[in-house]
């Protein structure tokens, strides 16, 4: 099933969606108005999230696809978010030519142990259709889009659509720099939903694409697969969980092959589409922060 955390008026409320039909889950149980809520209750209950949804579905008011759309908010309430790096052969190589110190670079794509770091808080995290961020004491920046992997304590519950915005130009004077080039405001987009893994045949088989629109013309546009990762979901998910203690709801993404080449860089007023297979499209506007 799909979920999507929808804000009206102010309170928060929880969809599912199965067979092209929408549920209102919080009118089924008004203590289930978020992902987590229902991921918790699945828990105690010792079932499957999309089990509980279903039995919510029988007493749950039926909401259009426009209601929908227009009162998405972030698609789960992760206290941490984490991204993972040189999942890809071309990321490998985009940081290599972006960094003063390439040498930095070499292997990690082979390496036993993969690359990941902290990205960002809720207060960073913005939702749909609204802006990302750019720096403004950046010289190049671009989007990243990716995968990501929901967890609940660390298990796998779902996956959702991320951005993962970057400063290209922060990062390449000097890699200890890393932080400030990924972790800023409104430096990362969730949404529109979680799916379950139920309904991900294969988290290593999706289409994901991405364009950007400026001035009403695309000036990207370009798709891979995540077949293309080195990494599996469960490796970054282990390496993620070990001698560390996560928070009840963290995502984890897991790294782009989709890299806009120098001279582009993301500016204010663009448009950035992230579509995943299966899940959805991440649409956010862009601003200067």
């Amino acid at each position: 099933m799909q979920y999507h955390q929808l804000e009206v008026s102010g309170e928060r409320c929880l969809t599912a969606t199965r067979d092209s039909t929408t549920y209102d889950l919080t009118s089924a149980d008004e203590d289930l108005r978020t992902f987590g809520d229902l991921a918790r209750v699945a828990g105690i209950a010792r079932i499957p999230i999309d089990r509980l949804a279903a039995e919510l579905t029988e007493n749950a008011d039926v909401v259009d696809q426009e209601f929908v759309d227009q009162h998405t908010t972030v698609p789960v309430d992760a206290e941490e978010v984490w991204a993972a790096g040189v999942t890809y052969q071309i990321s490998e190589q985009a940081r290599e030519e972006e960094s003063s110190m390439p040498d930095m670079y070499y292997d990690v794509y082979d390496a036993d142990r993969p690359e990941i770091f902290f990205k960002a808080t809720p207060s960073r995290t913005v939702e749909p259709g609204d802006a990302i961020g750019v720096r403004d004491d950046s010289q190049w920046d671009v989007p990243e889009p990716e995968l990501g992997i929901v967890l609940r304590r660390g298990e796998i519950v779902g996956y959702t659509v991320g951005n993962d915005v970057s400063s290209r130009s922060i990062e390449g004077e000097n890699p200890l720099y890393l932080p400030q080039a990924k972790v800023y405001d409104r430096c990362c987009s969730l949404g529109p939903c979680v799916v379950t893994p139920d309904d991900i045949d294969d988290p290593h088989e999706l289409e994901m694409s991405m364009t950007i629109e400026r001035d009403g013309e695309v000036v990207y546009d370009d798709a891979t697969n995540t077949s293309e990762m080195v990494r599996s979901c469960e490796e970054l998910v282990s390496y993620f969980t070990r001698h560390n203690t996560v928070p009840e709801l963290a995502v984890i993404l897991t790294g782009t092959s989709l890299v806009p080449e120098q001279p582009f860089d993301l500016q204010e007023g663009d448009r950035v589409d992230i579509t995943v297979e299966d899940i959805g499209t991440l649409s956010n506007g862009v601003t200067t922060v």
